[in-house]
């Protein structure tokens, strides 16, 4: 058995991947615009983090849970670690944003108004007249004291937080709320068109020097602003759950009064404050956060999306570029029918898959569509494709995740419009969640029935197809068709066939297959033929998966992992014998796509799936993997991989202690993997039917020349 030392603790290993995303922010080779895009993000990821997975290891803590992780650790003990951890980590998040942000903004004429920026008269004036107008119909203040007990204070919400006191003298002090209206914009503009200095000013910042107006008989002590972060998790019974999609609704409204995990208050805030306000909400003095800036930063993406800062922005990963194969004008099926069609997103448009569904919707000729959703996007041409083919009248079915963190709301709007429209809708699956990504369109033609199929390594969101790296595969092969029928068949009902041809799903024989194909090449390895494993995931902590690499590693096999976010698996022991590397790549776009390579001795194998090689992929979700079988597809992906392998740009590599490091330069090409995709991609687009050859090659530095 190997040593409790020999792994990384997940919840850690993802803390660091934070810090990957916040050195994105500091990189001055980043576009300044860009650079406030990933301090946004550092602060939503972590946002999610304190909710989900900080909430998880408090629950276990209460119920008294001692066994340890996978690194030894107990949940009490990982508490302790992730508080110190996160402490750390956001007292970089401001120095980043003080520092660094605000700074380069100035010198970019874009401020903010505060102490070391005092507006204008004119401008005080429109701050003020904007609050008068616009915040104080809206806003209401919340007095606490024995007659009005503590209000809710709502989920990741900004409040301003005071201490009052009867101007006759006649009460105690007493605290007041007043919650910074989410319908408002964040952030307002205090500048004029055209002028040569931007100037905003934060919504929190405006009610605060109005906030006399809402307190009229009242002397205000202090006023501040605060944030609350409550736990995320929501406790389905689903053995006692008679209708899930009720339940879940049910579960929603509760999710608002969570457990206040986290309390996020200014540097300098009146300390008599915040006492009170942790009494209470119940919170521990090391749930405290005093932060060098205003809370939640995610009002950085705010000032990203607004008109007038081209220039600041990232404007050379062009993307996405139409498919070749795929053209607007293209009849999809008939293309379909000459080969299996692999798309790369998002530097190749996602609108092949869209036109799928569509052209399905209304083809006389297609029977029934079937399909997995787990997130989609708001106004989703999928979702209303499927409605519009079920009204054509055909057999429409539809698997609806409701339990998809975050999406619940959102899918349990989506469910019931396509129930309406007479889809027959599922509602996930009993005790599972159903994470993979397929379609089956089923088609009449004069060679008989023909299914379509659609395999992917992402969701069927339009949207986030523009911002994450996936893979997609179009196929009419009999052997894939009849997998997919299986899976639909064992979805919405009891049916689980005896053999399947090329899907591989989870929970019931994905880690098996998994584990056989490392132990295949560690055999390999042993009777002297060739063998390499290349994984690409966005999280690797399954212990016997990582065990097994272990026992490769030591047989002999080359292993190259690609681990966007989280990897409990380390390189510094004897396990690893030095034949494994770990490498996290950060770009423009989200690294999500799973690519499995083993070299199998002489005859390689490629594998695509929806599925991270962690516990809930492998036993608590839904999840297929599928083989690519057509030989220029697999070129493309080993292509896709020896060139994320290659990058020096965006790729940071794991070192012995396990934190990471920037790829060591020397001697190599300059190689952006996401650059060098969307180069390749506008390439192919333009060059498609020209008769001339393609010829992939890694980007280098600017120009084109080798650094």
């Amino acid at each position: 058995m190997q040593k409790h030392n020999v792994y990384e603790n997940r919840e850690l290993s993802w803390l660091k991947f934070n810090e990957r995303v916040l050195e994105e922010a500091r990189d001055p080779e980043n576009p300044l615009f860009e650079r406030l895009k990933f301090l946004s993000i550092t602060a939503s990821n972590l946002d999610e983090f304190i909710m989900v997975r900080l909430s998880s290891l408090h629950d276990m803590k209460r119920a008294g849970v001692k066994e340890t992780d996978i690194a030894g650790m107990t949940p009490a003990q990982q508490i302790r670690a992730v508080n110190e951890a996160v402490g750390t980590f956001i007292d970089a998040q401001y120095t980043t944003y003080r520092r660094v942000i605000l700074r380069e903004l100035k010198e970019a004429h874009i401020t903010f108004a505060d102490a070391q920026h005092p507006m204008t008269e004119e401008e005080a004036a429109y701050a003020d007249r904007y609050f008068d107008e616009e915040v104080y119909p809206v806003v209401t203040p919340m007095a606490v004291d024995a007659s009005r007990p503590f209000p809710l204070v709502r989920n990741r919400t900004v409040y301003i937080g005071a201490l009052v006191k009867d101007k006759r003298g006649e009460r105690e002090t007493d605290l007041c709320l007043v919650q910074v209206p989410e319908v408002l914009p964040r952030i307002l503009e205090l500048s004029e068109e055209g002028a040569k200095e931007r100037r905003f000013i934060l919504l929190e910042d405006i009610i605060e020097r109005n906030l006399d107006k809402l307190f009229l008989n009242y002397d205000i002590y202090c006023r501040h602003a605060f944030r609350v972060l409550r736990s995320a998790d929501m406790e389905i019974d689903e053995d006692d759950a008679p209708d899930l999609l009720i339940e879940i609704e049910e579960q929603l409204k509760k999710r608002r009064w969570g457990k206040a995990l986290r309390l996020e208050v200014k540097k300098g805030t009146d300390k008599q404050l915040v006492k009170r306000l942790v009494s209470e909400l119940k919170v521990n003095d090391d749930a405290i956060y005093r932060l060098d800036g205003p809370p939640d930063l995610t009002f950085l993406m705010k000032l990203y999306a607004m008109d007038g800062f081209d220039a600041y922005k990232e404007r050379a990963y062009r993307a996405p570029h139409p498919h070749p194969q795929l053209p607007e004008e293209a009849d999809i099926f008939e293309e379909i029918r000459k080969r299996d069609i692999l798309l790369h997103h998002p530097y190749q448009s996602f609108s092949p898959v869209v036109r799928f569904i569509e052209r399905a919707a209304d083809d006389k000729d297609v029977l029934a569509i079937k399909q997995t959703l787990y997130r989609v996007s708001g106004n989703s041409p999928i979702i209303a494709a499927l409605a519009r083919a079920a009204d054509n009248g055909k057999q429409v079915s539809v698997l609806v995740e409701l339990k998809a963190r975050f999406d619940e709301e959102n899918n349990i709007g989506w469910a019931r419009m396509l129930e309406k429209a007479g889809c027959h809708v599922i509602y996930g699956l009993y005790g599972l969640k159903t994470h993979c990504k397929i379609t089956l369109v089923v088609r009449k033609e004069d060679e008989g029935i023909r299914r379509y199929v659609h395999l992917g390594t992402g969701n069927y969101n339009d949207s986030t197809a523009r911002i994450y790296t996936d893979l997609g595969m179009f196929t009419c092969k009999e052997s894939y068709g009849a997998d997919a029928t299986a899976v639909f068949n064992m979805l919405s009902g009891y049916s689980e066939p005896l053999v399947w041809n090329r899907l591989i799903l989870a929970p019931l024989w994905l880690k098996e297959r998994l584990l056989y194909l490392i132990r295949r090449e560690r055999d390999k390895a042993l009777s002297g033929e060739p063998a390499r494993i290349i994984a690409k995931m966005n999280s690797l902590c399954h212990k016997e998966v990582i065990d097994a690499l272990y026992e490769a590693a030591a047989a002999g096999v080359s292993i190259d992992l690609i681990v966007r976010g989280i990897c409990s698996l380390r390189t510094d022991g004897k396990e690893c014998r030095g034949r494994i590397t770990v490498r996290s790549i950060v770009g423009n776009f989200l690294e999500h796509s799973r690519i499995f390579y083993f070299q199998n001795g002489y005859q390689p194998e490629y594998y695509l799936a929806s599925a991270d090689w962690m516990i809930r992929n492998l036993e608590r979700r839904v999840e297929i993997m599928f083989p690519v079988e057509d030989e220029d597809a697999k070129e493309t992906i080993r292509h896709i991989l020896e060139t994320e392998l290659a990058d020096t740009e965006k790729a940071r590599v794991m070192k012995e202690d396990a934190t990471y490091a920037p790829v060591d330069r020397r001697g190599k090409r300059r190689v952006n993997s996401q650059m060098t995709f969307c180069e390749e991609a506008a390439g192919a687009a333009a060059h498609f039917g020209t008769g001339r050859t393609r010829t992939f090659r890694p980007r280098t530095s600017a120009g084109g020349k080798e650094a």
